[in-house]
Order: structure tokens, then sequence, then C-alpha cells
């Protein structure tokens, strides 16, 4: 089974390839990405790596765990599972009926 690793606090300059270079010392890398931002296409400074089983994970996250890169303390952990959404932006509209713009027009409402 697969272990899929959190890399945070990640200079800009770190790549999938030196992500995975790094990793592969330890063992098996199934995967390396750097998260990017869509609109600029620059590095999140954030990471995932996939080791190939539990015991490298562990040793790459005990060896890399707050090593210094490009003057950065970087985080090595294990990934937690992602969470749901149930929005797709954050913003909840409130579902009480004596709040909001109501039936009336041009806002109206209630009041």
């Amino acid at each position: 089974m697969s272990s899929k690793i959190y890399v945070g606090n990640l200079p800009y300059s770190v790549t999938d390839a030196s992500l995975n270079s790094n990793f592969a010392e330890f063992g098996g890398v199934s995967s390396a990405k750097v998260m990017m931002d869509r609109d600029t296409g620059r590095s999140k400074g954030f990471g995932f790596v996939e080791m190939a089983n539990a015991d490298v994970a562990q040793a790459a996250i005990k060896a890399l765990h707050g090593m210094s890169v490009d003057g950065r303390s970087i985080v090595v952990n294990l990934a937690r599972p992602r969470e749901e959404r149930s929005d797709a932006g954050g913003y909840t509209a409130s579902k009480r009926a004596d709040v909001g713009y109501g039936t009336g027009g041009h806002g109206g409402g209630r009041y």
C-alpha cells in the first residue's frame, strides 16, 4: 500500500523532478507533485509525494522534516485525507426567511 506525504513550506524553486529525486533516496516514489497556482503558474509552496510503502514514507518523513531547503525549513508529514466540500465558493446563503431579499421587488423583502 502506498503512503501519501505532504511537503510544505517549499521554496518556489522546487520542481516535481527535484521533489522526486529528494524522496527517491529513501525508496520507491510513485509520484511527486508540486501544487501550482492555476492563474499565475507559480508554485503554491507545497506538494505531495506518494511513496511505495509506509516504511519508506516514515523514513523520509523522519529524515526530511525540518530540513532547510534554500533557507526555508520544510514541513514533511503524512497527508490527511481531503475534506469534503459542501459548496464551491465558501459562501453559504442564509436559510432564514426573514433575512435577505425575500419575495419583494428590488430588495423589498419583509421589512
